[in-house]
């Protein structure tokens, strides 16, 4: 099955990249024009969730196969006062798939509506990392396709990640076109220069961390997705150097993954809160076929199997063979996740 549906995820988000790519660019041209500035982002949101529901739905037969739980609802775009908004986004739309229609742009948004039930389905981030986006950082486009609760397939669109590993990745990369990666499980994680689906896929790994090295750390660049303060806590356990990459997005997922950091720690900031399924599910794949570790705050793997959060779940420690354990070990010294906490 695999085989026939990773090819068709890989193109849709390769084509989402190119489009939410060109949007960022003319950034301040689309907020003016729209008299909001976050629209930007708002139209490429619903350009690339358009993008990849025309793409999954047309290139495989089987309807169970089409599912998509997808971040976007397309009701607001149907109010009057989002008229300008609409238009945008089908123009977006149009220059990736001339003559297609609003109502089209519409249909398939609203396709994006599975609720996460039953045995296979896709889950779709169009544009993770909002903030990024906005500030013309990294963001990244990540889909996930779940089998009976397992994560079998992940492909993550990074249009600003430079292809140059020596690069810092916290600093977007204007002049290239981004990196496009997938992982099948069991099989590797591969990436794509360029963003490109027909370029000859590199295959990466996550090194073993050792504790003679310094721990490069990838962390939120906003407080209110990860505790601050509970992370220098844990990490101040190790003494060893420590390196804090912050930015936006599953992009982390893939810098860990390619051996550009150690870790991606991101600890619970409300008690109450549960992790979104679409803004870990095709990043995770990444790193773990990259060779990289990654749980909740307990050391608990990721459970997908209750509907579009991670109920079951209280945060996430992505991290290198070697150092995962003992952050985890840390985090349940420190009882992080077992009750309030604050940023």
């Amino acid at each position: 099955m695999l085989q026939e549906l990773l090819p068709i995820a890989i193109e849709a988000v390769a084509s989402a990249m190119s489009i939410t790519r060109a949007v960022q660019h003319r950034g301040t041209d689309v907020a003016s024009h729209l008299k909001d500035d976050r629209s930007p982002v708002t139209v490429a949101d619903y350009a690339a969730q358009a993008i990849i529901s025309m793409t999954l739905r047309e290139a495989i037969a089987d309807p169970p196969l089409q599912r998509i739980v997808g971040e976007e609802d397309g009701a607001d775009l149907t109010r009057p006062e989002q008229a300008a908004v609409l238009n945008a986004v089908t123009i977006a739309v149009q220059s990736w798939r001339p003559g297609v229609s609003q109502s089209d742009v519409l249909h398939a948004i609203d396709a994006c509506n599975h609720d996460a039930t039953g045995d296979c389905w896709w889950t779709l981030d169009p544009v993770d990392g909002t903030k990024g986006f906005l500030r013309g950082g990294q963001y990244a486009i990540a889909l996930g396709l779940v089998h009976n609760g397992v994560v079998e397939a992940g492909i993550l669109g990074c249009p600003n990640l430079s292809i140059d590993p020596a690069k810092d990745p916290a600093i977007a990369d204007r002049t290239g076109c981004g990196l496009l990666y997938a992982a099948e499980r069991g099989k590797g994680s591969w990436e794509f220069p360029d963003g490109d689906p027909t370029a000859t896929p590199l295959r990466i790994t996550c090194p073993e961390w050792s504790t003679h090295k310094a721990i490069r750390c990838c962390a939120s660049v906003e407080s209110h997705h990860s505790n601050k303060g509970q992370t220098s806590t844990l990490l101040d356990r190790f003494t060893n150097e420590k390196v804090m990459v912050r930015l936006d997005s599953q992009t982390k997922y893939a810098v860990l993954a390619r051996g550009q950091a150690d870790a991606y720690l991101r600890l619970p900031t409300q008690n109450d809160y549960r992790e979104r399924i679409w803004d870990h599910a095709g990043g995770m794949l990444i790193a773990q076929e990259a060779g990289a570790v990654v749980t909740d705050v307990r050391g608990q793997p990721l459970d997908f199997t209750h509907g579009s959060r991670l109920e079951h779940n209280r945060g996430v420690i992505a991290a290198a063979s070697g150092l995962h354990a003992p952050l985890v070990e840390g985090a349940i010294a420190m009882s992080i996740g077992d009750g309030e906490t604050s940023t």
